[in-house]
């Protein structure tokens, strides 16, 4: 079968055979692979960024936001059947730590865990994969166009869900309040497919959002944050550190921006008792100056939180199906639009290069 795949540390993809994977184990579900997206992770190892082959190989299957439909299933299978729709999980537990062993393999304490098509596991740019049973996720066919999305939604879901479960620790009307987001004035920072889709659940969940970028208003991102309810605001109009006074306090603030500068005037923002989660990776190395008294006076003074996310566990994914069938439910259509290009495999060149201006998410279909 044929694979996209890399060389770690090397810039550049190949279209590469694989021997096509059979049923090993009574729990492993094989899955024929419909489509694959592509994030700023694929992009970055296939500019020689990170990443790692598995033990014994020299390359790396990459990919790993997928959807594809079950053909055959092992004896002791019951969460799927075949012609299911079905997304796999992305990362696998070392085993040791009580994190891993406890399904949590989001929150690892030994960094010895893997994921498919980013560290030491092929990944998902390929016809046909097996995994075990449970880390699928099984998705209606009405969601089957969309469920390539589950993946970096599920991100958001674990930075949302901690942000809600840190305030009901540490605050007393979110502890009492199931809906606390409603009505809450949410700043999401960073209008790719990831912020895009915090925008989304944040809107489900009743809160008033704002999305921040420096895109012209007119062009597509802006208008799918506008079309589900939401505000944006430009940041060559208004800066960072003028949110608060232009825009005004927001409560909640969910950066998926990668812009490390960003990420920290943001702090300015942020309202009293305020929680900050970062999603986005910056990359380089260049060095930044940063007002470190006044940063943590702030935080200390203002009762703030600020705290990074990454990866997500297996309810993170059933949370993220659920959000985009509420999605789909709400808006019909609009969630489609956040897919803007599709190539076949041999166009792999061509995904992973320069993106148009209105490309949001593209996906390579299988």
């Amino acid at each position: 079968m044929k694979a996209i795949a890399i060389v770690p540390g090397k810039a550049g993809a190949k279209l590469v055979e694989r021997a096509e994977p059979a049923l090993g184990a009574p729990d492993e579900i094989k899955v024929r692979i419909i489509r694959v997206g592509i994030c700023g992770t694929d992009r970055e190892e296939v500019s020689g960024g990170r990443a790692a082959a598995p033990d014994g190989q020299h390359d790396l299957v990459i990919g790993h936001e997928m959807c594809g439909q079950v053909i055959e299933v092992g004896s002791a299978v019951t969460r799927a059947k075949n012609g299911d729709h079905a997304v796999f999980t992305v990362r696998r537990g070392c085993g040791e730590c009580f994190s891993c062993l406890t399904s949590r393999s989001d929150m690892c304490q030994t960094g010895k865990y893997r994921e498919r098509g980013i560290k030491g596991l092929d990944g998902y740019q390929t016809e046909y994969v097996v995994d075990k049973e449970r880390h699928v996720i099984v998705v209606p066919a009405d969601l089957a166009a969309v469920a390539v999305l589950i993946e970096p939604l599920s991100i958001v879901e674990k930075a949302i869900d901690d942000a809600i479960r840190l305030q009901s620790t540490r605050c007393p009307e979110p502890a009492i309040t199931p809906a606390w987001l409603s009505g809450r004035r949410c700043l999401v920072a960073g209008l790719g497919p990831v912020g895009l889709l915090a925008a989304m659940a944040l809107v489900l969940r009743g809160a008033d959002v704002y999305g921040l970028d420096v895109l012209d208003a007119a062009s597509a991102r802006p208008k799918w944050l506008t079309g589900i309810g939401g505000h944006y605001v430009d940041g060559r109009q208004v800066p960072a550190d003028q949110v608060h006074d232009t825009v005004g306090a927001m409560d909640v603030i969910l950066d998926a921006s990668g812009i490390a500068a960003l990420e920290f005037n943001l702090l300015d923002a942020l309202a009293l008792n305020g929680v900050y989660v970062v999603t986005g990776i910056p990359g380089g190395d260049r060095p930044l100056q940063v007002q470190g008294a006044e940063l943590i006076r702030r935080l200390v003074m203002s009762n703030q939180v600020m705290f990074g996310s990454v990866n997500a566990a297996r309810g993170h994914f059933e949370m993220a199906a659920q959000d985009l069938a509420r999605g789909h439910r709400r808006w019909g259509s609009q969630l489609g639009a956040l897919i803007t290009r599709h190539h076949r495999p041999s166009q792999f060149a061509e995904a992973f290069g320069d993106r148009p201006s209105d490309s949001i998410k593209e996906v390579i279909e299988w």
